[in-house]
């Protein structure tokens, strides 16, 4: 959390700064993750025309789906690239973008609760500290587990959680200063917020998070962000 604690330039200059900023990110991004990812995009392509010479149908399934991935993570870098929140987010909120996640995620998401529009900054904080609970999730649960994501909101803050009922851990004495947990603590933090993780061995994971949760901005074209309960997804 150094940066939080840098005096940032004032006015003009600091406006610059960020345009300079968001022009190298666009950049790197460009000439590094997307240009790989349209590598293995076409090469992932190649591989399930040859599968599909060759008769192995599932091989060839499996290679359309990871292809059909491939270009998802790519459109996410676009869409980063450009200096602009996920598509979804931006358009339809915090639940409907959660509950497309889902969709893709390896084991079971259901998201549940209705959550009002709020400020751009954090919406996107709550959506990447979940995104980050679900994919902890997929690699620690163990087969067979499920996730679920429950957002509400209640006077003038959002709670979020992400659950597991998955193998769980013994959680350190001391909270991490790196990794996704530590970026996930810091964008919660920067906004006023806070975030506790628990687990029990053999009961699963949670994470829970509760920050302010302003009204946009007057002008901001928006829609109400609601899920009464998805179903569990694959």
């Amino acid at each position: 959390m150094t940066a939080l604690n840098t005096p940032t330039a004032p006015g003009p200059a600091r406006s610059l700064a960020a345009d300079a900023e968001r022009r190298r990110i666009e950049r790197d991004l460009h000439d590094g993750a997307q240009t790989l990812l349209v590598s293995v995009r076409i090469k992932l392509g190649l591989a399930a025309d040859r599968a599909a010479e060759l008769g192995a149908a599932d091989l060839y399934r499996l290679l359309l789906e990871l292809g059909d991935e491939a270009q998802a993570a790519l459109d996410g870098v676009r869409t980063i690239a450009h200096g602009a929140f996920p598509p979804l987010l931006a358009t339809r909120g915090l639940a409907a973008a959660l509950a497309a996640e889902g969709d893709r995620a390896p084991l079971p998401v259901r998201v549940v609760g209705s959550v009002p529009r709020s400020a751009p900054e954090c919406e996107a904080a709550v959506y990447y500290a979940c995104l980050e609970a679900l994919q902890n999730a997929a690699k620690h649960a163990g087969r067979g587990a499920r996730a679920t994501v429950a957002l509400a909101c209640c006077g003038g803050a959002l709670t979020f959680e992400v659950r597991d009922d998955g193998a769980g851990f013994a959680p350190p004495a001391r909270a991490p200063r790196s990794g996704g947990l530590a970026h996930m603590r810091e964008r919660i933090d920067a906004l006023g917020g806070t975030l506790a993780i628990a687990a029990w061995p053999g009961r699963g994971t949670r994470v829970r998070g509760r920050l302010p949760w302003p009204a946009p901005s007057a002008g901001t074209t928006i829609t109400t962000s609601t899920t009464k309960g998805t179903p569990w997804h694959r």
